[in-house]
């Protein structure tokens, strides 16, 4: 053998070891960026991020092991959502996952390349994160508890609940965002029907809040309904329930907590759940669908929580008719 021929056959060799060890090192483990609004730093994960967590191991996920999370909390500070956001995308994470449609809102505008799946979302056809449900058309899909389509049911199971109740004050923070628009619509129409006259309170933030119900006072309003206002709702559940039972009046909203911490009755999907079910999106999407082609998958399960003991307090006895739809709180 020559020594030109020898050359070549070693550096074939070479070349061929160094292709088979390359073949042979593990994949990429995938990149999850997680956006959430809630306070991940200041205490215990909150029950949407347990169980996406949860749906991840179900399907074979382990953090730390095959997939890798970069967690951004806003501590409850909406205005910290562009930056957090814009962070993930320079990331380059494989997808993001946000907790709730404003923080999917400005993680497509920080990314239209990135997958982005929503844990859940009030409206995401009106907010303008997809094209439609069934063929969201971009790089954004996921769940979606459609929260407008809900506030008239919430009324009416508040006027089942409340006897003669004529007078109804609205606490929203008057953003003039989709959502509320769509909200205050359906309520409208449904308060039409159940001849109840709507009272507009607004709060933007805690400090508010005493206002907005000294005015309900003033318009000698009889119980409050509360839109999709889940960052005010997060920073002031207690300061809300104990407002309403100082000026005695029963609450209506789409939060559990609130209702836990002290109002009156929730109506809302199970929030948790749809976060459980983000998983099988970041699932699909990592073996290769494409977003715009997954539909959004809409909540088909309600649950009215009461407080009995808010009941007691306010001198309300809940209708058994009511009662028997329930999760009840003693």
């Amino acid at each position: 053998m020559n020594t030109k021929n020898a050359v070549l056959i070693f550096a074939f060799l070479v070349f061929l070891t160094a292709h088979v060890a390359d073949a042979q090192q593990p994949g990429k483990v995938p990149t999850i960026g997680y956006l959430s609004q809630s306070s991940g730093s200041a205490g215990p994960p909150s029950p949407q991020l347990t169980a996406f967590l949860e749906g991840l191991r179900e399907l074979g996920y382990v953090e730390g092991k095959n997939i890798t999370i970069e967690y951004r909390f806003t501590e409850g500070k909406n205005d910290r959502l562009p930056e957090l956001a814009a962070g993930l995308a320079r990331l380059k994470v494989d997808i993001i996952v946000t907790e709730m449609g404003m923080a999917a809102l400005h993680a497509k505008k920080a990314t239209q390349t990135i997958p982005i799946v929503m844990g859940v979302s009030g409206d995401p056809v009106s907010m303008g994160l997809v094209a439609s449900l069934a063929h969201p058309g971009g790089n954004v899909t996921g769940l979606t508890d459609m929260a407008p389509l809900l506030s008239g049911r919430r009324l009416q199971l508040l006027t089942e609940a409340v006897p003669k109740l004529t007078h109804v004050g609205v606490l929203w923070d008057g953003g003039g965002s989709p959502v509320p628009d769509r909200e205050w619509a359906e309520t409208h129409a449904v308060a039409q029907q159940l001849k109840v006259q709507l009272y507009s309170l607004k709060a933007r933030g805690p400090a508010d809040l005493p206002g907005a119900f000294a005015e309900a006072a003033r318009q000698h309003i009889q119980a409050v309904l509360l839109f999709d206002m889940p960052t005010l709702v997060s920073a002031a559940a207690a300061q809300i329930a104990e407002l309403a039972l100082q000026n005695r009046l029963p609450t209506m909203s789409s939060f559990r907590g609130l209702t836990r911490q002290g109002g009156l009755m929730s109506y809302t999907a199970n929030v948790v759940e749809l976060n459980r079910r983000a998983a099988t999106y970041v699932d699909r999407i990592l073996k290769g669908a494409n977003p715009a082609d997954l539909p959004v998958e809409q909540a088909t399960k309600f649950v009215l929580v009461i407080n009995l003991k808010t009941a007691k307090a306010l001198g309300l006895t809940i209708p058994q008719s009511v009662l028997i739809q329930a999760e009840v709180i003693e």
